[in-house]
């Protein structure tokens, strides 16, 4: 399928309204997380790499706040575990019709794909069935920080033995100076990508309020306290990050 280059915030907006995946961010969401997320496509891929080594016979693999699917189509690609299923769930009516159509287009391309089903719905009230392998990909940061470590206990009540939660999230750093570096990196990253300061300024001001990183420590002692054993980080560039949790 054919996307958009991401203009969105390339003409002054009077106010810029809080970030929402709607069918204009749909339209552009490939060149825009791309040229916004260091290291998003090695992410990405590697997430299907080690859902291959996590996955359980007759197990579900969950990408909750699935986008797009991108994690969906690599853990399609890697997993070959017998009566394994895919689950890809997404609150944006665009991003899951969009989903779907990818998901078509890799069926045609690929044969002998786990079989996988797009459901649009609230994460925090999916009921979860028997899973060795769930996806958070920049997605616990859009939920109310109250509600993460609920959302957390779930996922790791559903864990099978030998299963794993991916975590993948932007940073905050408790160190100010450690913080204002990689996020001065990070604005070089996206400067770099052909990003104008008027539209990361616009972009900034819009996604503020909707997205609440947390620190490396934050996660850790959140997935601890929901009953996760270990907690390992496996890949940073800048201030992105991405954690393995084990049950």
């Amino acid at each position: 399928m054919s996307h958009e280059p991401d203009r969105l915030f390339a003409q002054p907006l009077a106010q810029p309204q809080d970030f929402v995946f709607n069918e204009a961010v749909a339209r552009v969401f490939p060149d825009m997380i791309k040229r916004s997320v260091p290291g998003y496509p090695t992410i990405v891929e590697n997430m299907g790499v080690l859902a291959a080594q996590f996955a359980q016979p007759n197990t579900r693999l969950y990408d909750l706040g699935c986008s797009l699917g991108a994690v969906t189509q690599a853990f399609r690609r890697h997993v070959k575990t017998d009566g394994c299923r895919v689950l890809a769930v997404d609150n944006s009516a665009a991003m899951v019709e969009r989903c779907r159509e990818y998901l078509h287009a890799q069926n045609s391309m690929f044969q002998e794909l786990l079989p996988a089903e797009v459901l649009e719905a609230d994460v925090l009230a999916l009921p979860f069935q028997p899973a060795s392998v769930v996806a958070l990909n920049f997605t616990l940061q859009f939920i109310p920080p109250e509600q993460r470590p609920t959302l957390l206990h779930s996922i790791r009540q559903a864990l099978v033995p030998g299963g794993a939660l991916i975590l993948s999230e932007k940073l905050r750093f408790e160190d100010a100076d450690e913080h204002a570096l990689l996020n001065d990196l990070h604005i070089a990253f996206k400067r770099a990508n052909g990003y104008s300061e008027l539209e990361i300024a616009q972009k900034r001001s819009a996604i503020e309020n909707v997205m609440k990183p947390d620190s490396l420590e934050t996660h850790r002692q959140r997935l601890l306290d929901a009953g996760f054993s270990r907690v390992m980080p496996w890949f940073q560039c800048l201030n992105f990050a991405s954690l393995i949790a084990l049950p």
